[in-house]
């Protein structure tokens, strides 16, 4: 549901700009296309660096832990840039997609989700299996589908 609002979001953002931008030339459109999504993609990095931190503290990782934390945070890491280059991709071609166009890149966006979250839980498992039975407690909470409906959640 989260990337749906931030795709959603992002796409709100985009078609503002563009339409406020006054007569563009190819270049300028370009240039102020590339601008946006470097924007973006810095808010959403820093989005995940203040996640891998705010989970690192709810999840209370301990110095043993911590190489094994470094892989997942690295992981989060990786999936945040795969999903900024998918949306970027969209947001590139929504001037000229037609509907077809626009579902295709939505299930593009939703497979590179759908790997994040395969690589993540393969990450994680090597560290969850080290934690603690409290820590293992928290996890579950931290990433159980019941904080995706309104409960909250780590950093939030």
């Amino acid at each position: 549901m989260k990337l749906i609002a931030a795709v959603l979001v992002s796409t709100a953002v985009f078609g503002g700009a563009v339409a406020q931008t006054p007569e563009p030339t190819a270049n300028s459109h370009a240039d102020a296309t590339h601008a946006m999504m470097k924007a973006g993609d810095a808010k959403r990095d820093n989005a995940v660096e203040q996640h891998i931190k705010d989970l690192h503290s709810t999840l209370k990782i301990t110095a043993a832990e911590e190489p094994k934390w470094q892989e997942v945070a690295e992981t989060m890491r990786e999936n945040a840039k795969d999903l900024d280059k998918a949306i970027d991709k969209r947001e590139s071609a929504m001037g000229s997609a037609t509907a077809v166009d626009d579902l295709k890149s939505y299930a593009e966006i939703a497979q590179v989700h759908a790997n994040a979250v395969k690589k993540l839980a393969s990450a994680f498992s090597g560290l969850y299996s080290m934690m603690s039975d409290d820590q293992k407690k928290e996890a579950d909470e931290v990433f159980s589908h019941r904080n995706h409906e309104g409960k909250k959640v780590a950093g939030q």
